[in-house]
C-alpha cells in the first residue's frame, strides 16, 4: 500500500520532489546506528592501544578481585570511544554537546577517583554516607570529587537537552514556566548522574559493568535519540572481550561514562514525568547499594548469575 508520505510532491514552486523516506523517529536509519555502534568500537580499542603504551600505563595498573594484575587502561579508552562515538551520533548539535559534557566529565572525574582515591589515605570512606563523614571531618576524599563532578557534568549535558528543539518540543515542556524548565533541567540530571553512578554500583566483577551498560543501551539504540545509546554500546562491545578476560578494568571512569551516556539518552527521550520516575527508581537502588550487595543479589538469582557468568572465567 502507497503511504501519502511515499508519493512525489510539488514543492513551493511546483517542482517535483522525491518522496519522503520514513526513518527511526529522529532521522537516522538502522544502517547509520550500526555504523555509530562500529565507530565506538573501533574508536575505543584504538584508545585502548594507546593509553596501554604510553608513559602513564603504569600508574594505571592495579590487582583485581582474584588478584590479577590489570589495566585501569579500559576506563579512559571507553570514555573516550563513548562518548566520541555518542557525539558523532547525535541528531543535533545540543545533543552532541550533551553526549560530550556527559560522557568525558563523568569519565574525567573517575579516572580521578581511580587515580588518587587509590592513594592510602583515601581507602577510609566508603560509600556516599563515608564521603560525608570525611567531610564533616575536614577532609575532601576523591569520592566525594567524583559524586560532585559527576552531578556537575550532569547538570551541564541536561541543560543543553533542554535546547535541543526535539527535547524541548515535549508537549508538557511547551507549558513549562522558567521555575517548571529549571525543575525539569535538574531531574534530567538525576537521571544522567544516577545512570552513571549505578552501573558503576555494578562494576565489580570483569564484565559486569559492560553487560549492564549493552542490557540497558542496546534497546534504547532503535529509538530516538539512540544514535547516543548506540556509540555507547558500540564501545563497550569493543571493550567487553578485554574486560572478560581480565587484561582491563573500566574502573570508575570508564562505568561511570557508560552509565552517564545511557543516562543522557534517557533524559532525552522522556518528558519531565519519565524523568522523575527513572530519578525515583535510580534512587530507591542507590539508597538500596547502602544496605543490600548486589553482587550476592546476583548471585541468588538464577537468571542474573547465568548471565553474569558468561564469557568470564570460573570464580
Amino acid at each position: 500500500m502507497e503511504h501519502d508520505s511515499d508519493r512525489e510532491r510539488p514543492d513551493d514552486r511546483g517542482r517535483r520532489t522525491a518522496p519522503h523516506r520514513r526513518t527511526r523517529g529522529d532521522g537516522m536509519s538502522g544502517l547509520g546506528r550500526l555504523l555509530v555502534a562500529g565507530a565506538g568500537a573501533a574508536l575505543a580499542r584504538y584508545a585502548l592501544r594507546e593509553v596501554r603504551t604510553s608513559p602513564v600505563a603504569p600508574a594505571l595498573e592495579r590487582t583485581n578481585f582474584r588478584g590479577r594484575t590489570v589495566t585501569l587502561a579500559g576506563g579512559p579508552a571507553l570514555t573516550v570511544g563513548a562518548a566520541g562515538a555518542a557525539a558523532f551520533g547525535a541528531t543535533s548539535a545540543s545533543s552532541g554537546a550533551a553526549a560530550l559534557v556527559a560522557g568525558l566529565g563523568a569519565g574525567a572525574v573517575g579516572l580521578y577517583d581511580d587515580v588518587v582515591g587509590a592513594r592510602p589515605e583515601q581507602k577510609t570512606a566508603k560509600g556516599f554516607a563515608g564521603h560525608l563523614a570525611a567531610l564533616r571531618e575536614g577532609r575532601v576524599t576523591a569520592g566525594l570529587v567524583k559524586i560532585v563532578g559527576v552531578g556537575a557534568a550532569g547538570v551541564g549535558a541536561a541543560a543543553l537537552l533542554a535546547t535541543d528543539r526535539r527535547v524541548a518540543g515535549h508537549r508538557r515542556r511547551q507549558r513549562q514556566g522558567a521555575l517548571g524548565r529549571g525543575v525539569d533541567v535538574l531531574l534530567g540530571a538525576g537521571v544522567i548522574a544516577g545512570t552513571a553512578n549505578l552501573v558503576n554500583l555494578l562494576d565489580l566483577r570483569p564484565g559486569r559493568a559492560l553487560k549492564s551498560g549493552l542490557l540497558l543501551g542496546a534497546p534504547l539504540a532503535g529509538g530516538p535519540h539512540g544514535g547516543i545509546a548506540a556509540g555507547a554500546v558500540g564501545a563497550a562491545a569493543g571493550l567487553l572481550p578485554d574486560d572478560l578476560g581480565e587484561n582491563v578494568m573500566l574502573g570508575d571512569s570508564g562505568a561511570n561514562a557508560l552509565g552517564a551516556l545511557v543516562g543522557v539518552t534517557l533524559a532525552a527521550r522522556t518528558g519531565p514525568l519519565g524523568r522523575a520516575g527513572l530519578l525515583a527508581v535510580l534512587a530507591g537502588l542507590t539508597a538500596a547499594s547502602e544496605k543490600v550487595s548486589f553482587t550476592q543479589v546476583i548471585q541468588r538469582t538464577p537468571v542474573l548469575r547465568e548471565l553474569d557468568a558468561v564469557g568470564r572465567r570460573a570464580d
